[in-house]
């Protein structure tokens, strides 16, 4: 399994459990629409450094990186190398 080509499907499938709906679009700003709050930030942060053996710093932090499944990916596998 190649880490940099399934980040989207994983991290979708790891948001989706919280939400009431599956119909996440990976494209969809998550903290625009509500469906993220501060509670839910944390653990995406903890999930992404469990499931991708990944640490985040503060730098890493930013709303940009964390607001969209695409943004996620893209900011996992920039991590990833």
């Amino acid at each position: 399994m190649n880490p940099t080509t399934d980040i989207a499907p994983r991290v979708r499938a790891f948001l989706v459990r919280f939400f009431r709906s599956d119909s996440l679009r990976d494209d969809q700003d998550m903290f625009a629409t509500g469906l993220v709050n501060s509670l839910l930030a944390i653990q995406i942060v903890a999930f992404l450094e469990k499931e991708f053996a990944i640490t985040l710093g503060d730098d890493d932090l930013k709303l940009e990186n964390f607001n969209s499944v695409d943004h996620i990916a893209a900011f996992v596998a920039q991590k990833l190398g």
